[in-house]
């Protein structure tokens, strides 16, 4: 990937809410990215922190109401995707944009075939005849590496395991052959032997065919493998970005820090018990005046109950944070 290249997704302040009873849901505050042709941008945090809002936000697969996604760009091959028409974000969902859901059972339709489900986007959006449609699904079956493609076209999805119906779920995602592919947890679902393998694949079809991919997970060893930059979450917000290998040599904001003390050691000394974070993620019910991680912050002092800090640059390689407290000094950040 070019450090050079000019972003295939770029998005700016997007702010996401959700009308409930209960008063408004500030699920997005001012989320900021970019993701450059080729590049593997890893999205972790807590169940909660606004990972899958924000991707879904991008392209309109909230439902609305009660979801608004009230303010921000989200540029996309000179398009605003926020202001987009309905019928342009039809064309771009599935054709120019691909999106790998959680859950392979719920997300793919048990009433159709697979090929079915294959052959619609290939119809719809690349005018492929039925015939064409067909060989192409079958061609994209093998891709992801499920074997007598062509009969298989003819089951449902009850008939195929898990981790093969999470290669559907793939071959479905890269159809029209995408510039991004949006994977929301692929592997949450499955045991770890098939887990490897989806990740794999992912790599191998990132090295053949170029495609961008964002990847939301909260397993950091996963990310740890296959990104190239990591962008951490905590109430909606971006609190640190930087590339991987920087993030994990060299966190600096106090949630990412203690994300990574979570992580199982492998090699060393047993640790008596697994180590957690402390406190409950925020509730969301206000757009944040203060830092929301505060309450569960051993560095907090007076000025993070105040102001909600903004992302800053930590050193080089565009890793920034948001966070008033400075990990190279044990003090305070400058303003």
């Amino acid at each position: 990937m070019p450090d050079g290249a000019l972003p295939v997704l770029e998005v700016k302040d997007l702010k996401t809410v959700f009308r409930t009873r209960g008063g408004q849901v500030h699920a997005v505050n001012s989320v900021s990215f970019h993701l450059r042709p080729g590049e593997l941008l890893g999205v972790v945090g807590e169940s909660g922190s606004g990972k899958s809002v924000t991707m879904m936000s991008l392209i309109g697969l909230l439902p609305s109401p009660p979801a608004n996604v009230s303010d921000g760009q989200i540029l996309f091959d000179g398009h605003d995707l926020r202001t987009a028409s309905e019928e342009t974000l039809r064309k771009i969902r599935g054709a120019r944009i691909g999106f790998i859901f959680q859950d392979p059972m719920t997300s793919l339709n048990p009433v159709f075939t697979v090929g079915f489900q294959l052959m619609e986007p290939l119809r719809k959006h690349m005018g492929l005849s039925k015939a064409r449609a067909r060989d192409r699904a079958v061609e994209l079956l093998e891709l992801v590496g499920i074997p007598d493609a062509r009969p298989r076209l003819k089951d449902y999805p009850h008939q195929f395991s898990g981790g093969m119906r999470q290669r559907v779920m793939i071959a479905i995602a890269l159809a029209c052959d995408p510039k991004v592919l949006i994977a929301d947890e692929p592997t949450t679902a499955l045991d770890v032997t098939i887990q490897a393998q989806i990740i794999e694949l992912v790599k191998e079809l990132r090295e053949k065919l170029g495609m961008a991919i964002v990847w939301i997970t909260h397993d950091l060893g996963v990310i740890a493998g296959i990104a190239d930059r990591v962008m951490v979450m905590y109430g909606g917000q971006v609190v640190e970005q930087a590339p991987a290998r920087e993030l994990f040599a060299n966190p600096q904001h106090p949630y990412t820090r203690a994300l990574l003390k979570t992580v199982p050691k492998v090699h060393g000394a047993r640790e008596p018990k697994l180590n957690v974070i402390e406190g409950q993620p925020p509730i969301l019910m206000a757009a944040p005046s203060a830092c929301s991680f505060r309450d569960r912050c051993a560095h907090a002092f007076a000025r993070c109950g105040a102001e909600n800090p903004r992302r800053r640059p930590v050193g080089a390689n565009g890793h920034d944070v948001a966070c008033f407290w400075d990990a190279a000094t044990q003090g305070e950040a400058d303003a």
